[in-house]
């Protein structure tokens, strides 16, 4: 594993601080908030993956491998600037229906196929459900166009077992823009990349339903892009169905894209904390509100398993409800409702926000 030191100056450069850990913090006895039945081993088969002092500024020749502005994964890069070029599109072909579109498809693809899918589900088996479902939500994760659920899986799982340290994907302590994008940017060796989902995935490596998805991501944006070119034309006029293909496939991805990327990056630099983590993980109202409850991330990161993110009375978390409609209707079942230690639905007692700072 490629090490390397940490400099203040780095973080300085990203333009980003290391979270200050305050003062006085709730206590939680009985619980190891390090540990969690998804933390699949503390070592890594890659180092810190990219450069503290966030690439911009800095002599690209001393950069490492796979983080040179000529080393890019090109296929990334092309795909997540594609869609962002397409969504400017959106103001000259706007209507009504394809707002609708993308709103509908953005709870879809953002709170239940990344959120409740990829994340509770997949991730931490926050709970369970038949494999008919289980497929069904893997797929509508890789609609959502954050990549495969094996990768997506292997890259959460790897920021729990590393956060905000060496080994971290994504932390903010190598700059804000790097959390939040950047990070995806660098070509990696497939091999690598082989290794890195059989290590932190195994589970999904040797799934066959989730290996088919992997392979075929492309394949169902090109399907659901055509969908809606050809339906918006089949039901009133080409200029529709164009509508509907920039909203309900750009504008769509990029809104999911930037809320759930939000997570990696402002929940582990601005906002509260409810719980003793030993990472800079925060609860921040914005993100939660529009990244589904996924930004109430401090509590997720004390209780990684437990399937409701919003521990307080104010931290709504609508993807926590459809877990329980699921659960009402019997598509889910063992829904991990409280953490070790037992306490009711896994709150304590935390401080209020105000006390945190």
């Amino acid at each position: 594993m490629k090490s390397k030191s940490r400099d203040p100056r780095h973080v300085e450069a990203g333009g980003t601080a290391t979270a200050k850990r305050p003062k006085h913090r709730a206590a939680l006895p009985d619980v190891d908030v390090t540990s969690s039945e998804f933390d699949l081993g503390r070592s890594a088969i890659d180092g810190p993956q990219t450069d503290p002092s966030s690439i911009a500024g800095a002599d690209l020749s001393t950069l490492p491998p796979g983080q040179h502005w000529t080393d890019l994964d090109w296929p990334v890069v092309l795909w997540i600037g594609a869609v962002h070029l397409t969504a400017l599109a959106a103001p000259f072909y706007f209507t009504w229906s394809g707002l609708a579109i993308c709103l509908v498809l953005c709870w879809i693809t953002g709170s239940l196929g990344v959120c409740l899918g990829y994340h509770r589900l997949l991730t931490h088996g926050s709970f369970s459900c038949s494999r008919p479902v289980k497929l069904f939500y893997a797929w509508m994760g890789g609609v959502s166009g954050e990549g495969t659920a094996l990768s997506w899986v292997a890259n959460h799982r790897k920021h729990h077992a590393f956060s905000d340290q060496e080994g971290d994907p994504h932390t903010p302590n190598e700059g804000a823009l790097w959390s939040h994008i950047v990070w995806m940017f660098p070509r990696r060796d497939p091999d690598a990349l082989d290794a890195h989902c059989r290590r932190w995935a195994p589970d999904l490596y040797k799934d066959n339903g989730i290996r088919f998805l992997h392979q075929t991501f492309l394949l169902w944006h090109f399907l659901i892009g055509g969908a809606l070119l050809f339906g918006g034309h089949a039901m009133y006029d080409w200029r529709t169905g164009i509508s509907w293909l920039v909203w309900g496939l750009a504008v769509r991805m990029v809104y999911v894209f930037h809320v759930t990327w939000f997570v990696n990056s402002a929940t582990h630099i601005w906002g509260y904390r409810n719980y003793e983590t030993t990472d800079n993980s925060r609860n921040l109202w914005w993100v939660g509100l529009l990244a589904f409850g996924e930004g109430w991330h401090n509590n997720h990161h004390a209780f990684q398993r437990m399937a409701k993110h919003g521990h307080m009375w104010w931290e709504v978390d609508t993807t926590y409800w459809a877990i329980l409609a699921m659960e009402k209707l019997g598509l889910a079942w063992n829904v991990v409702k409280t953490p070790k230690g037992g306490r009711k639905n896994g709150v304590g007692e935390p401080r209020p926000a105000g006390g945190l700072g």
